[in-house]
């Protein structure tokens, strides 16, 4: 329970941090987020570390090319997803010693983005709110009184 606390903290602060920053210095403290997120998410041990980063890292280079080479092809895009997925499979279990460990690296992955997407959508309403601007319903930012 401490750690969870921990790791949102960290997380929460280097998000706040992410603002001030250039491009390039955005992404790697995303990275970095998406390092903590993924270890703590799979409980990796320091071995488990040093031999799943490396791999990782290689499946997402790998992923990023298809997704390059396919950003029009839908359908044949998603097919060579799923076969970098399954052979990158194989390799995480044998580094995490199992089948669920090895398929939770894919969930921690979705859960990492759907995280950032949600943090990034409420920064942008407190943004909104913050300067005065309408919400999606386009009611006003502050309430007001009808007399």
């Amino acid at each position: 329970m401490r750690a969870t606390r921990l790791v949102i903290l960290i997380l929460s602060f280097t998000i706040n941090m992410l603002e001030a920053q250039s491009p390039q210095t955005k992404q790697n403290s995303i990275q970095a987020l998406k390092v903590a997120f993924i270890t703590k998410d799979l409980y990796l041990s320091a071995d488990e570390a040093q031999k799943f980063w490396p791999v990782y890292n290689a499946y997402m280079e790998e992923l990023k090319k298809v997704r390059k080479e396919h950003k029009d092809d839908v359908i044949g895009g998603e097919e060579k997803s799923l076969t970098v997925k399954k052979k990158y499979f194989i390799d995480f279990k044998k580094i995490l010693s199992s089948e669920e460990r090895a398929n939770k690296v894919f969930l921690a992955d979705r859960d990492f983005a759907n995280f950032i997407k949600k943090e990034l959508q409420d920064r942008q309403r407190m943004r909104s709110l913050r300067f005065g601007e309408a919400d999606k319903n386009n009611k006003p930012a502050s309430p007001q009184t009808d007399y």
